[in-house]
């Protein structure tokens, strides 16, 4: 039986779609998040109701049955997770960008790895220096997705280098039209150049911009970073579609179909199941809008599970798995690409390596990694070596 929150949230569902029928995608959006249907655990007033994580499977489902559709591919940094770090950390001026993150009005991206700090992203050396009641920011930034197209980026900076290096760490809002703001595209082996470097000299950052605490920077990353592997490897696909079935339609036009392929094709499609039922268990336990473990199991076995399944497929093809029709941007089903972008899948958002460490010790209870620099300053921690 349907609870009263479930029957409110499906009226105002019907609200909406029978109000806005005839808005363009945008203007629909924008009403969504009005109505407190962009995000139903989000505060009133701020795209929620103030209600469970799990009534927004009910406003999904009803809109898509409508034919309108989420604009999360468009501003995934954004939606994913530079807006919830926002809700959990932002002031009330900052949580006022909800709504243009929410339409995909302005993209965001997210700026925490350096070419000297990426699975230790506490050591990263970008600085913040406090001149009044702005911040002057130098430093560099590398794999910055979408930071060509971003309007707006969360920067985490290092605004005291005599404390240990979690502790020196704050988090901003940074406008990337700001002077001082250069952005160079990362040209990747599939053509295209999602990823940037992203260089900052000079730049003036308002303290109004900053985003959590002076200092708490990790902590906001914290939040930032779970929810971006919930967003990564909680996706809740129907049953057989995405990657496998790629897969399985390669398997269909493939020349030769030696049992022994078709029994790796039924283990990676059995996974693929398993992976899909392991996201519908982790959505039902965030019911209380704060990402757990999960998020990191799953980003962890999306990722490894996607790179066998593409490399089934390529191989599966033959001789045409070789190749590529060289478009930039290519299709959207073309085997090839998809191979050739699984492969930055074990990196994005926390490498393997990293994500077993963090199961490890805070799930398994494994005694933790040793780690000299605890303790040690930022500043007395040797660099380049």
């Amino acid at each position: 039986m349907a609870s009263d929150d479930e029957r409110d949230v499906r009226a105002r569902v019907a609200t909406l779609l029978a109000e806005h029928a005839d808005d363009d995608q945008t203007t629909f959006l924008g009403a969504q998040f009005d109505a407190g249907l962009a995000r139903v655990h989000y505060p009133a007033g701020q795209g929620g109701l103030d209600l469970a994580p799990k009534l927004q499977e009910v406003v999904d489902t009803e809109l898509a049955a409508a034919g309108r559709t989420s604009s999360w591919l468009r501003n995934p940094m954004g939606i994913g997770m530079v807006g919830p770090t926002i809700v959990a950390h932002g002031t009330d001026e900052q949580r006022a960008m909800l709504r243009s993150i929410w339409t995909a009005e302005e993209i965001w991206c997210q700026m925490f790895s350096e070419p000297g700090a990426g699975s230790d992203v506490a050591t990263l050396a970008t600085r913040a220096v406090r001149d009044g009641d702005v911040w002057i920011v130098n430093g560099q930034k590398v794999w910055t997705s979408l930071a060509h197209r971003a309007r707006w980026g969360m920067l985490l900076a290092r605004t005291d280098p005599d404390v240990p290096k979690n502790a020196g760490l704050t988090a901003f809002i940074l406008d990337m039209h700001a002077p001082g703001v250069e952005v160079r595209p990362l040209r990747q082996m599939t053509g295209g150049a999602d990823f940037n470097e992203v260089y900052f000299t000079d730049v003036q950052v308002p303290d109004s911009a900053r985003l959590g605490g002076l200092g708490d920077g990790w902590h906001v990353a914290v939040t930032t970073l779970m929810n971006e592997r919930v967003s990564i490897g909680g996706v809740i696909a129907p049953r057989g579609s995405g990657p496998i079935a790629g897969a399985l339609d390669a398997w269909a036009k493939a020349p030769d179909r030696n049992p022994a392929r078709r029994d790796d094709l039924m283990r990676l499609w059995v996974d693929a199941e398993v992976l899909r039922l392991s996201a519908m268990r982790a959505s039902a336990l965030r019911e209380r809008g704060t990402p757990g473990p999960e998020g990191s199991v799953l980003k962890m076995g999306g990722a490894l599970l996607d790179q066998r399944i593409q490399t089934f497929t390529v191989s599966t093809l033959g001789p045409t798995g070789t190749l590529s029709g060289g478009y930039d941007p290519p299709p959207r089903d073309d085997p090839v690409d998809h191979f050739l972008a699984s492969q930055s899948e074990t990196i994005a958002g926390g490498t393997t390596q990293v994500m077993r460490n963090i199961l490890g010790e805070r799930v398994l209870g494994l005694p933790a990694e040793a780690k000299a620099d605890r303790d040690v300053p930022w500043s007395k921690i040797p660099k380049g070596v």
